[in-house]
């Protein structure tokens, strides 16, 4: 077994292998504080037959044990990755992909497993080291070591590796991960912060990083295995020239047609008229279409490098057209479209109660989710067909990028006390739909009446890059995007950033190339927000007519029983005799919700007639529990019980109680008095004496 450790942050980085998981690859243990995780590498040692891409698989899995826990529901055990497992998986597939030989087609799994966890650090950035460390100590070509951190900010100071409570108070909570060459991957949600301010705080984890890349490389060095002698995918050179000799004017026209659609179906007709010249050449099918592939991309780029324009005729900071909707359906709580080119979001709002919030069960503790952003991209927005599940892993990590662009500004649960589910479907894809539904979002939510605290719009750029020369490329197309270096998505307000993306295909970027895409990014967003903010500039007034209304009234904390009853049975009678929902909090706010104005009026009534003082002089509805010789006892309000004393009852003599009321009569009582030992005098009497009085009074004024 070798150990290696470092100071890294408040903890030490412990790296650990040939203790565990032996038969894997590679494999690595990373301590950090009392949070452990497990990471390994394995590579088929077959390629599959037919496969013409890179299958890397990485897993990552948070066991409940971890925390000293055992799992909720019925099977007591792990069930499907959650969304955080899914997210972090994301992390770490994002900056080791691009890093594997080019042409490589064995099958590469990575699996961190989290052994132990402190509640306070979070094993992610460990997950991101030990996949690093894992492939670089494997006998799996891989070509670089990555380093990985997490940067927070509080009182104005940097913070490397924050804890869970500081992220809480946290104005950035930025992930970084990068190899020697420069950043390869940015995951990062912040406070409206500045361009400046976001790059200090790359800076400030770059810095960090450097320890890491040296204590890495120290270690594979004493402990690495022989790379294995692996297949790669056959470059054929001639295959490539001679499509390129035949086909170039053709592509030329093709990428200048101005719609996907039309583009693809030209591409698949020149596909099969290379079939036909080439297969009786001895070439094979897949192999023609492979080479026209590599012969797109690098016309697509040396096009905009040699031209210095892009393929659609925009220069290079350019917007594509965009076109803003909201209010697009009749009974919904609040809708927009937003369309920016060939790309479009329908972004849904509905509003709901506390009865509604997502439980999230997760390593450092359950909470609850008053706002979740789901995004859908059906086949159909790509012109294609495949099957309908469950939401995959980019769908997920596009809708929590979404999310967390616009949790910055959303309202708290005291301002606004509803539970709010934007949900985005992609209508069309052509470039960015993650940036469009961010601005879909913000729009959809505005047209809601939620009182969002600004409008956020989002951007994404690429990047061509060749040897020294790289070109920044605003708004880009599914073209650019795919066959260009790098896809960054910029999301914010007016005031600053508030989510980034980054991802590269290529081993990394400096800091200033950075910093000049982050300042490009700016610029389009304003433009963005500008045409947002056209549609509709602020929040309704008003939430939706079919939303339900939430009415807040404040009681005692002492009386939060009284109003829950034993066994709840005072709140369940509440909400099945008025069909509201009522959301009761520890500090005595209660929150009535009903799209029915009447029935939440009912339950307000009822809900202060069990927790309000009993008053003097107010006219109770109460329930007779006991008869008794000289009265009757009756439950009013809170539970509270009074005596109508015999000479009470009535306005008339009464000699027999029984004959005036029955235990389980409810009648109308007034409160006359409440002595020093707490117990109620009531009155029926003076309730029907009160409703004469004012009767005759009312005829008295209508003969005048």
């Amino acid at each position: 077994m070798e150990i290696t450790k470092i100071k890294y942050g408040k903890n030490e980085l412990i790296l650990e292998t040939g203790k565990l998981a032996k038969q894997a690859n590679g494999a690595v243990v990373v301590h950090y504080g009392g949070t452990v995780v497990l990471v390994t590498a394995c590579m088929s040692a077959e390629i599959k037959e037919g496969i013409d891409f890179f299958p890397l698989i990485v897993e990552y899995q948070e066991k409940t044990y971890a925390a000293g826990r055992i799992p909720g529901g019925f099977f007591k055990r792990e069930g499907r990755p959650s969304e955080n497992e899914i997210l972090s998986a994301r992390l770490i597939d994002r900056p080791i992909r691009p890093l594997f030989p080019s042409g490589m087609l064995n099958e590469v799994q990575i699996m961190a497993i989290v052994l132990s966890s402190d509640g306070e650090n979070d094993p992610d950035i460990l997950a991101v080291i030990g996949a690093s460390t894992a492939l670089c100590l494997s006998d799996i070509p891989f070509s670089s070591v990555v380093a990985a951190c997490r940067v927070g900010c509080l009182d104005g100071k940097f913070i490397l590796n924050p804890t869970y409570a500081e992220l809480e108070k946290s104005k950035i909570d930025l992930v970084i991960a990068a190899t020697k060459s420069g950043i390869v991957m940015l995951e990062g949600k912040c406070n409206e912060v500045s361009e400046e301010d976001f790059i200090s705080a790359i800076e400030f984890g770059w810095k960090s990083l450097q320890d890491i890349f040296n204590m890495q490389e120290e270690f594979i060095c004493k402990n690495a295995k022989p790379k294995k002698q692996v297949n790669y995918k056959k470059v054929n050179t001639d295959l490539q020239k001679q499509i390129y000799e035949l086909a170039q004017m053709r592509l030329k026209d093709i990428f200048l047609l101005g719609k996907k659609e039309e583009r693809e179906e030209a591409i698949g007709l020149l596909s099969k008229e290379l079939e036909e010249k080439l297969v009786p050449m001895g070439f094979d099918t897949l192999e023609i279409k492979a080479a026209l592939v590599e012969v797109e991309r690098r016309f697509v780029r040396s096009f905009i490098l040699q031209e210095k324009k892009r393929l659609d005729g925009r220069s290079f900071n350019e917007i594509r057209p965009i076109v803003c909707e909201v209010g697009v359906l009749p009974r919904t709580h609040g809708s927009s479209l937003f369309t920016r080119g060939q790309t479009q979001s329908l972004c849904v709002t509905t509003l709901g109660t506390g009865e509604d919030e997502q439980l999230i069960e997760a390593l450092e503790g359950e909470r609850y989710k008053s706002f979740m952003l789901h995004y859908s991209f059906p086949p159909f927005s790509v012109g294609e067909t495949a099957p309908v599940r469950g939401p995959g892993r980019r769908e997920i990590g596009h809708g929590a990028l979404a999310e967390k662009a616009l949790s910055c500004v959303m309202p708290s649960k005291e301002e606004f006390p509803y539970t709010v589910r934007v949900v985005s479907e992609i209508l069309e894809s052509n470039g960015s739909s993650s940036m469009a539904t961010v601005c879909a979002a913000s729009l959809s939510l505005m047209d809601a009446g939620v009182p969002i605290r600004d409008a956020v719009g989002g951007i994404a750029l690429g990047l061509i890059k060749e040897e020294e020369e790289a070109i920044l490329l605003t708004d880009i197309n599914g073209l650019e995007d795919h066959f260009g270096d790098m896809d960054l998505k910029v999301a914010g307000s007016k005031d600053g950033i508030i989510a980034v993306q980054l991802d590269l295909k290529i081993n990394g970027i400096s800091i200033d190339l950075l910093k000049s895409a982050l300042n490009q990014a700016r610029e389009a967003r304003f433009i963005v927000l500008e045409k947002m903010l056209k549609t509709i500039a602020k929040p309704r007034p008003e939430i939706a007519e079919f939303a339900p209304h939430i009415e807040i009234l404040k009681i005692d904390s002492d009386k939060i029983g009284d109003l829950i009853g034993p066994s709840g049975k005072n709140i369940k009678k509440i909400i099945n005799a008025t069909g509201v929902t009522v959301d009761i909090q520890d500090d005595g706010r209660v929150l009535v919700g009903s799209t029915d104005a009447t029935a939440s009026q009912n339950a307000i009534a009822m809900i202060k007639e069990l927790t309000e003082d009993i008053e003097i002089g107010r006219v109770y509805t109460g329930k007779i529990k006991r008869i008794m010789p000289f009265g009757a006892i009756c439950q009013i309000g809170t539970g509270k019980e009074g005596l109508i004393h015999i000479s009470e009852l009535a306005d008339h003599f009464v000699k027999d109680v029984e004959r005036e009321v029955r235990i389980g009569d409810e009648v109308k009582v007034k409160v006359i008095g409440v002595d020093q030992l707490g117990r109620i005098n009531l009155s029926r009497k003076q309730v029907k004496q009160d409703k004469e009085k004012n009767t005759t009074c009312s005829k008295d004024e209508l003969t005048k």
